[in-house]
């Protein structure tokens, strides 16, 4: 998708307050003590685990495979990322965020640490907001690291910069949506493996909603008159405004929605862990 100057210089508003509300979500994590104390704890304890290698490893190995295997990017005139490298991600994150995001509350519970945790001069959000961000981070590393394949594509044609920076936006808000939905799960589960089967099924049903096949297939199967509520549903898998924002048009709307989703399962998060404090 190819946009006009005009287009372009449209999305730099939004890009820059995006990337700004980032910006400030990471400094109140450093700003914040406790925040930031739990922020380390669990980033520390990702780096002296073979989690974050083992994922980071994993997501590089199928983003790189899925796109020059299986897209065969370098055999064809197309360079498009959002064809070619982006439209993987969410298959990618179904499975692999819920293994980064099991472990946020259910390890706690688990251990017995999470009343420690509590009787910390630390406030449950400032618990919730420093696990989270920690997690995210995980995810920040993996996807910078898949930049070369940007580098790549930018190397053998001149493909539009809108739609990579826009993917990769799009990227991220899908992997901490698939996160947050996952904490919210742990918050109310002591096994890691049950977390990881619920939240893998959540994150495949969310995103199977959205499918054009499968939703057609609904459609086909129900009583004529039903299509508008089928319509209505697939309306809220992370799908259809990830595919949106891959086309490198800046849709406040669907960046707000990734958010409303965010901040919802950050709210259950801290629903589940007062109702195990109980």
């Amino acid at each position: 998708m190819n946009l006009t100057k005009s287009q372009m210089i449209a999305q730099y508003p939004l890009l820059v307050l995006f990337v700004l509300l980032i910006a400030l979500a990471y400094r109140f994590i450093y700003r914040d003590k406790p925040t930031r104390a739990v922020f380390k704890r669990e980033f520390l304890a990702y780096f002296n685990s073979p989690v974050l290698y083992v994922i980071v490893i994993i997501f590089l190995l199928a983003s790189m495979g899925f796109t020059f295997f299986f897209s065969r990017i370098l055999d064809s005139d197309d360079v498009s990322l959002a064809t070619r490298f982006f439209v993987w991600h969410p298959w990618i994150y179904t499975v692999l965020a819920p293994a980064v995001g099991m472990r946020l509350w259910s390890e706690e519970h688990r251990l017995g640490t999470i009343e420690l945790l509590m009787t910390m001069p630390v406030s449950p959000w400032q618990a919730i907001l420093g696990k989270f961000f920690a997690a995210a981070f995980v995810w920040l590393i993996g996807l910078a690291l898949t930049f070369t394949i940007a580098l790549t594509v930018s190397y053998l044609g001149d493909p539009d910069p809108g739609p990579i920076i826009s993917g990769y936006i799009a990227s991220y808000l899908y992997a901490l949506a698939c996160l947050a939905v996952t904490s919210a799960i742990s918050a109310f589960t002591r096994s890691q493996v049950v977390c990881f089967i619920i939240s893998v099924a959540f994150c495949l049903a969310i995103a199977l909603i959205g499918d054009p096949g499968f939703t057609q297939f609904i459609v086909n199967s129900l009583p004529t008159g039903w299509e508008g509520l089928v319509g209505f549903v697939s309306y809220f898998s992370f799908m259809d405004h990830f595919f949106e924002l891959t086309k490198g048009i800046f849709v406040f709307k669907d960046v707000l929605y990734f958010l409303s989703v965010i901040v919802s399962a950050l709210f259950i998060t801290d629903f589940g862990l007062r109702l195990k404090r109980a």
